[in-house]
């Protein structure tokens, strides 16, 4: 027996050595072969900090404890999780530094066994997650999931009852709200969900101030508001137009379709954010794309020509109330709103970049904060919701 085979055979253990014969060579060097890929079959998974450094979009098995769920490229939760889209993995179980974590996308076949508001228990556990080695939320992580079970070979035990009350921390169910959508996608699937979110009470822009004040009110100051692009809070009695105040901002510019602040469009709180006075006017009426120079008052927001970049922890939410109006309004209201894939769409009833939107929801998932929003427009302001907030998969249905 070749040096090389009792090696491999020793890998093997002790009593298969003993069991094998003398062999001539090419039947050495096939047991060479076939001991060798065993070996290779059975290799361990990849550890956290590997996977880190191996973003080359290779799919591979990732072994870490899960230690949260992602809301944005730096920040990860550890409880009130707003949905099941994605979790986060790290080598140990009590790890918050997010450059040693790893984050995970979950497809709508895992979310229900392995997202974290179904399954709040799943916290602390050790994992295996097969997937696509690239980049989610800006950050780190794997993508295209394709399979994931406990490290010890265990199966985890299923959610709880639908029945059983649920945690505080979850978004509101919207139960039959959307009701007849089922199996539908495409132009159906739109038109659908414009039946449905149609029926609507409608504010004026007066309104809009009050309501902002509510849907918008900061979780830790509740005598503030979260300022959209900025991140930053300010007096909900600092609203008005001076330089320091917060106002209005119409995230679907209120000139592409020339529908103003009319009532409807223009006064929707579902597209409605309080932003800086002045960082509203650096956006002005630009459509949405990556790119530009940074914007000194709002940092991570970027600027060009014909486009503006908000800050990541915001890019899903803006393609999301992008989403809303071009379901929202169509012929017969009294404008038509529609996505497309381009920017410098001027006085247009267009937003675009639809391949860029499409990319930042995907990347930034809803948020507590926004899941919140959606349910406080329904519940105290309009009667209706965002779709793409609840199920954010129709985008890739619809376009």
């Amino acid at each position: 027996m070749s040096r090389t085979l009792r090696r491999l055979v020793g890998l093997a253990g002790a009593a298969a050595l003993v069991a094998v014969p003398a062999l001539p060579s090419q039947a050495a060097d096939s047991a060479i072969h076939q001991s060798t890929s065993s070996l290779a079959a059975a290799a361990a998974p990849l550890s956290v900090s590997t996977a880190l450094g191996q973003q080359d979009g290779s799919t591979q098995t990732v072994r870490g404890h899960v230690v949260g769920q992602p809301t944005a490229s730096d920040a990860v939760i550890r409880d009130g999780f707003p949905n099941d889209y994605a979790i986060a993995i790290a080598a140990s179980a009590g790890e918050t530094d997010t450059s040693k974590i790893l984050y995970v996308q979950l497809p709508s076949a895992l979310r229900s066994q392995w997202g974290l508001a179904s399954n709040p228990d799943l916290m602390g556990q050790q994992v295996d997650i097969t997937g696509a080695l690239a980049a989610y939320f800006s950050h780190p992580g794997v993508k295209s999931t394709s399979s994931i079970a406990l490290a010890d070979g265990s199966t985890p035990e299923e959610p709880g009852d639908p029945d059983e009350p649920t945690d505080p921390g979850t978004p509101t169910d919207p139960g039959s709200y959307y009701d007849g959508t089922a199996g539908l996608s495409g132009q159906a699937l739109k038109d659908e969900l414009h039946g449905i979110i149609s029926n609507q009470t409608v504010l004026s822009y007066s309104q809009v101030w009050d309501g902002l004040k509510d849907v918008d009110e900061d979780t830790q100051d509740t005598s503030s508001v979260r300022l959209l692009y900025s991140g930053t809070t300010s007096p909900k009695s600092n609203n008005g137009g001076g330089v320091d105040n917060w106002n209005r901002e119409h995230v679907w510019a209120k000139s592409h379709g020339d529908f103003g602040t009319s009532n409807g469009p223009g006064t929707d709180l579902h597209h409605l954010r309080p932003t800086d006075v002045t960082v509203n006017s650096a956006r002005g009426n630009l459509d949405f794309d990556n790119g530009g120079s940074e914007n000194a008052e709002a940092p991570g927001n970027y600027a060009d020509g014909d486009s503006w970049e908000p800050r990541d922890a915001v890019k899903g939410d803006v393609a999301r109330m992008i989403f809303y109006m071009a379901v929202r309004y169509e012929a017969g209201d009294r404008v038509d709103l529609e996505v497309n894939d381009q920017v410098g769409n001027g006085s247009n009833p267009y937003m675009g970049r639809l391949s860029v939107l499409k990319q930042w929801s995907q990347e930034d998932p809803p948020d507590a904060f926004e899941q919140r929003r959606n349910d406080r427009i329904q519940a105290n302001w309009q009667g209706n919701r965002n779709p793409f907030i609840d199920h954010p998969e129709w985008v890739e249905s619809i376009w």
